[in-house]
């Protein structure tokens, strides 16, 4: 059964000329953060990647990654612009910021009609997720309800040693179904080793928290309902020049609304992002430890 991987890069474009930290090399042959994850992706049996990017950034892109992993999976683009939105609607006149990652996947209409992955760019995820929701993805499901999958990573995984990070913790109940998401700011480990999120109304949390790194699993028709839940969205934030349509709002919606269902996927592979420029180098040293294990080639795509 096929199953799609569906990269959110769009946000990336406004810095794209500009020494992206997310971009820079982190593997010993130019390697960036992308290729572990298309990577991981592919051989857990993924046979597509369609990235969502800007229009303007599409050569320098292909230049980037697109090129180099054309040569091993089928790839594919969709442009996320200001003016794709539903029939009857229209950008208002002084707007310049994209609508939101959630609007990014409605872009996909059309173009991705399979079961599909969708992650950040920016993000390393490591490849049991990738196992473990192309596994959902590709076994039937009974019920009328979308079938969806989120891969839950355990909080102290995705911690930086560098400063306070922002997670949504994860509710579930007791067959791992997803309850609720809460997004959680100001997340850091202190000095008596405890994680706490919060600053006035600092607040203790389970180390071993579930936590969203905004990696779902998603059934062929969830784009139908993600468009429809976007309409309602711009009924009611159509005038505004900031409001944004994130995916995580729209995923919870389905669930409280009896739409969809959402297994949470446990990964104990440990999360590496550049929150912070002092990132880079333990990232770096992770990939290089993950290749000395025999996890990853040297050579990525050789």
């Amino acid at each position: 059964m096929s199953a799609t991987l569906v990269i959110m890069a769009a946000g990336l474009g406004s810095r794209f000329k500009g020494g992206i930290k997310q971009l820079e090399p982190f593997g010993p042959c130019g390697e960036i953060i992308m290729d572990y994850s298309i990577y991981d992706a592919v051989r857990a049996g993924f046979d597509k990647v369609v990235f969502i990017i800007r229009r303007d950034i599409r050569e320098a892109f292909d230049e980037m990654i697109g090129n180099r992993i054309g040569a091993h999976v089928k790839v594919d683009y969709v442009y996320q612009e200001l003016d794709c939105l539903p029939e009857g609607f229209k950008v208002p006149e002084e707007r310049v910021k994209p609508w939101g990652h959630g609007h990014a996947v409605c872009c996909c209409k059309g173009i991705v009609n399979e079961p599909f992955a969708v992650i950040n760019a920016d993000d390393f995820y490591g490849k049991e997720a990738f196992e473990k929701l192309y596994a959902f993805l590709t076994t039937e499901h009974s019920g009328d309800k979308l079938a969806m999958a989120m891969a839950g990573f355990v909080l102290k995984n995705t911690l930086s040693n560098n400063g306070a990070v922002n997670r949504g913790v994860c509710k579930v109940d007791e067959n791992y179904m997803l309850a609720d998401v809460e997004e959680t700011y100001n997340i850091r480990r202190e000095e008596d080793g405890k994680v706490y999120s919060g600053k006035e109304d600092k607040k203790e949390l389970s180390e071993d928290s579930y936590v969203s790194m905004n990696m779902w699993g998603c059934p062929a028709g969830f784009i139908e309902k993600l468009n429809e839940r976007f309409t309602e969205f711009l009924k009611a934030n159509g005038d505004s020049l900031t409001a944004e349509f994130l995916l995580p709002e729209g995923i919870d919606y389905m669930i409280k609304h009896g739409m969809a269902d959402c297994k949470l996927l446990e990964s104990r592979d440990k999360w590496f992002g550049v929150t912070y420029a002092e990132d880079k180098p333990y990232v770096k040293s992770a990939i290089s430890e993950l290749i000395a294990a025999g996890t990853y080639p040297e050579k990525l795509w050789a």
